[in-house]
């Protein structure tokens, strides 16, 4: 049986040590140094978990940092150099893994997860975790500014309605309003708001000077224009200096 290195995608690859089990710095450091090198110098160790997918037996760190490489460069970090168990070589290469990962840590004199360990998993989750805050807090902020900016574009935008819009499509209590802003009084105003209302449900106004025509208040004996030619200059004047 002879022993190979094949190149394995990265997606198709799980680890059941996670990523905060090892400092944000470190992995960083060897993310880029895989991507100088376009691969790692040790290749890791993985079995099948199904078809084509398959999860870490030995080599967690090195699989962690080049998932970050293929986070920086996806292009670049999308293979890792893998040994894979297969049923012929299982009962060898588990020996093998088990036999190196205990003089691995009988070198370093770590026989359990001491407080120093779980210290370091502590900050850097704290680290990632703090990371995650910051971006949400400024996602935040950009979607309320936006959701200003919305709004002030749209009082803006109902600010600067057409003159000939306000006869046409508001409310008879926002047409008083906008008269009284040019200067009649509320009974003429209200007057003029509901004959507006009668007439463009007969007929819709196309223009002002088909709104100076057609709305019209009785006086003595007969009608008079409601607006004159004059007042609707004058109005169109009062509406654009609050425009």
């Amino acid at each position: 049986m002879k022993l190979s290195t094949s190149l394995v995608a990265i997606k198709k690859i799980t680890s059941t040590v996670p990523r905060s089990s090892f400092g944000d710095n470190e992995l960083e450091q060897a993310a880029n140094l895989i991507l100088e090198a376009a691969g790692v110098i040790n290749p890791i160790v993985i079995r099948r978990s199904s078809i084509n997918s398959f999860e870490v037996v030995d080599g967690h760190f090195e699989y962690h940092a080049a998932a970050r490489a293929r986070e920086i460069e996806p292009h670049k970090g999308e293979m890792i150099g893998a040994i894979i168990i297969e049923s012929e070589n299982e009962e060898t290469l588990t020996k093998q893994v088990q036999l190196f990962r205990k003089q691995k840590a009988d070198s370093s004199e770590k026989t359990s997860l001491q407080s120093k360990d779980i210290e370091q998993f502590l900050i850097n989750l704290e680290s990632r975790f703090q990371k995650i805050t910051n971006q949400i807090l400024e996602q935040a902020t950009t979607n309320a500014k936006l959701e200003n900016e919305v709004k002030e574009l749209k009082k803006l935008m109902a600010d600067k309605t057409e003159p000939i819009e306000v006869f046409k499509t508001l409310s008879q209590v926002k047409i008083v309003s906008k008269l009284q802003n040019a200067g009649f009084n509320q009974k003429k105003a209200s007057q003029i708001a509901e004959i507006v209302e009668n007439e463009r449900n007969k007929k819709q106004f196309q223009s002002l000077n088909e709104v100076v025509e057609r709305v019209k208040i009785p006086r003595g004996k007969g009608m008079v224009k409601a607006i004159s030619i004059e007042k609707m200059l004058e109005i169109v004047d009062r509406w654009s200096e609050n425009n």
